[in-house]
Formats: C-alpha cells, sequence, structure tokens
C-alpha cells in the first residue's frame, strides 16, 4: 500500500488488528526487514511499517533523509492510519528514529523498543566513513554499499551458519536505490547526540541487543538501560547488529511479552 504523507509517497504495510506496534527499519534495508515480526505479532497486535524515504517502495525524497524526518513520516502514518498511539521499535537507523519520534511525537509513544541502536551522534571518524561509502554509492551504484556494511551487520555465527539469512539481508539491501543510501548516510551523519533524550523518556522502555553486535555492542545497550528510567535489557544470544533477522524467534518472543506488558 502507499499514502501521500508529509509530501512523499510512503509504501507501507499494516498487518493484524490491537494495539498498534509501529517498526521503523534499519539502514540499508527495508520495511521487508520485519516480515518475521509481522507474522508473528500480527495475530494480536496492528502491525504498522514502512519504507523510509528512498528505500523499498518509497521514492528519494528532496535531500538528506534525517531522523526527525523518518519520526515525523511515522507519525504522519498513524495520522493516515487514525491511530493516536504506538508502540515504536527501531533497530538501528530505526532506533535513531525511534530518539527523535520520543521527542518530537511524545504524547504518540505508549512503549518504546530500541533494538542494536546507541544514543550518541557520529564521530568525526564515521562522519568522513559515510562520506565516502556516499561517494563511492554514487560512483558504483548500491553494490557499493554491499561489502562495506554486510560483514558486520550480521553476527559470526550468522556469517558461519545461516547463509541463508546473509543472502536475504544482502537481497534486502540491493532492493534501494543508490539515491536512498546516500541520502541516507548524510541523515545518519548529521544525527543529533540523542543522550541527553535517555532519561527524559518516560514510556515503558525494551533494549534489545545481540550479543554479537559489533556496531553497536552490548555495552551501548548497557549504557541506555542504565540511563533510561524503569527500562529493562534483552541480550539475544548468537545474533549480530540484525538481531530480528538472525534470531527471530528469540527475538519475537522478547517483543511479544513486552508488548503484552504494555498492554
Amino acid at each position: 500500500m502507499k499514502a501521500r504523507i508529509r509530501g512523499a509517497e510512503l509504501a507501507y504495510e499494516v498487518r493484524g488488528s490491537g494495539p498498534a506496534l509501529l517498526l521503523l527499519h534499519a539502514f540499508p534495508l527495508g520495511l521487508a526487514q520485519w516480515d518475521d515480526q509481522a507474522r508473528a505479532l500480527s495475530g494480536a497486535f496492528q502491525v504498522v511499517r514502512f519504507d523510509a524515504r528512498g528505500f523499498g517502495g518509497s521514492p528519494p525524497g528532496d535531500g538528506l533523509l534525517t531522523m526527525e524526518r523518518i519520526a515525523d513520516d511515522a507519525a504522519g502514518l498513524l495520522d493516515h492510519l487514525q491511530l493516536g498511539a504506538a508502540t515504536v521499535c527501531g533497530l538501528s537507523m530505526g532506533g535513531y528514529a525511534a530518539f527523535a519520534f520520543a521527542r518530537n511525537h511524545p504524547t504518540r509513544l505508549r512503549g518504546l523498543v530500541l533494538a542494536d541502536t546507541k544514543s550518541p551522534a557520529d564521530s568525526d571518524q564515521a562522519r568522513r566513513l559515510r562520506a565516502e561509502q556516499a561517494d563511492k554509492v554514487r560512483k558504483e551504484g548500491t553494490a557499493a554499499i554491499v561489502d562495506a556494511v554486510l560483514p558486520k551487520l550480521l553476527g559470526k555465527t550468522s556469517h558461519e551458519q545461516r547463509p541463508p539469512v546473509v543472502a536475504r539481508v544482502r537481497d534486502l539491501i540491493l532492493a534501494n536505490p543508490p539515491r536512498g543510501i546516500t541520502d541516507a548516510l548524510a541523515g545518519l551523519a548529521a544525527r543529533a547526540d540523542s543522550t541527553p533524550t535517555l532519561r527524559q523518556i518516560r514510556v515503558p522502555t525494551l533494549i534489545v541487543c545481540g550479543e554479537e553486535d559489533v556496531i553497536t555492542p552490548p555495552a551501548e545497550a548497557e549504557a541506555m538501560q542504565a540511563a533510561i528510567p524503569g527500562s529493562t535489557l534483552e541480550l539475544i544470544p548468537k545474533a549480530g547488529h540484525l538481531a530480528n533477522l538472525e534470531a527471530p524467534d528469540t527475538f519475537n518472543r522478547a517483543l511479544e511479552a513486552f508488548l503484552r506488558r504494555v498492554g
């Protein structure tokens, strides 16, 4: 399905009924990242997900893809669906956007799930690396980002024992146009430090992290859990940065238990 949201055509999917769960995808994937969660949770919850501008079925926007823009589009989609509030689950880039959602749309937030993400802004070195990656994508296309990010996106166990997962993530990346990749790289590099936001979060919060995540390792998750009042932390064994894809059953059990607590 598609909807006109804040001047952009966004591809989205809604499955199930009940309390709303809004899923925000990672870079450089898309809403299909959440297929396993939509199947597992739509029996009891209304699962909403969308492709950020420039990803999957959503055409690129008119500038860099900021985390605030993703958050505002998410709120606009809730408006379109006539949903007052939702539990928001963001993974990696989706987590950065979830922080922006918590800051800019706090009344729309019933619960928060921060998966394989972190609160600090990019370092100068990370910004330089993103700029170099964007230049390469402009010259060589989306395939240029695959080899740059795939080794770290998945954990050691997945690379060694889950070739279908590796192939699936590669396909999810290649489904995106170069412009979406470069706009998102610029937005990621420009994102704010969300560390001050942590202590302002007042909704039930679950933090999830793959034990083999080398991009946003468990230490980052533990720091967030210590800073967000009343939050809980779930570490996923034998999973890396894309824990929901690498260990979907374990991820889904943790997410469902949290959603039932939120009510």
